[in-house]
């Protein structure tokens, strides 16, 4: 069911000639800063996150998304400290002009910072995980540029073992970005 409304909002969206092409027909390219604000399951506090995008409408309803960031939280009370550069790949499915569905996939280089007081034998360690996502979003044409929001739930997995009392933590969390996006 869901599938068939989405399907018949991006019909809704592709007869509305809402494209981003320029008169001579060519497609935009879009890039520049994100700024927002995630929160894993488990973690002790969200967290500020910055990043940049580049971003490419190939259709009226179809686009894609590569973004990096730099989160950092803390679980158990600051025993470890994550800090990680996700590298996201992102479909973007537009359903009408300025909205968007989103689902993707991203790497993320990985450090764990074990509190060094509290855990002496456990070394630091720098890992790269995997992890799959999925949202939505708003885009607002602002003459060459767009202002974009959106949110994304992220399942990544990180594993906490080497320290017992952190082994059954979720690290899955939200993100919540807001970004200008200039067209180059």
């Amino acid at each position: 069911m869901l599938i068939a409304v989405m399907f018949g909002l991006s019909m809704l969206g592709a007869t509305t000639n809402a494209s981003d092409s320029d008169n001579s027909g060519s497609t935009k390219l879009y890039v520049g800063p994100q700024v927002g604000f995630q929160q894993a399951r488990n973690a002790d506090d969200g967290k500020w996150l910055v990043g940049a995008a580049l971003r490419l409408k190939f259709l009226s309803t179809i686009g894609g998304e590569a973004a990096i960031n730099y989160r950092q939280e803390e679980f158990g009370h600051g025993a470890v400290k994550v800090i990680s550069w996700p590298v996201m790949a992102t479909g973007l499915f537009y359903p009408l002009p300025f909205l968007y569905g989103a689902l993707g996939a991203g790497w993320y280089y990985t450090t764990f910072d074990y509190d060094q007081n509290k855990y002496p034998l456990i070394k630091d360690q720098t890992k790269q995980e995997f992890g799959w996502h999925f949202g939505a979003g708003a885009e607002i044409p602002m003459g060459p540029a767009k202002l974009t929001a959106d949110v994304r739930y992220v399942f990544l997995n990180y594993n906490f073992q080497q320290v017992p009392e952190l082994s059954g933590l979720h690290s899955d969390f939200f993100m919540v970005t807001f970004g200008i996006l200039f067209g180059i």
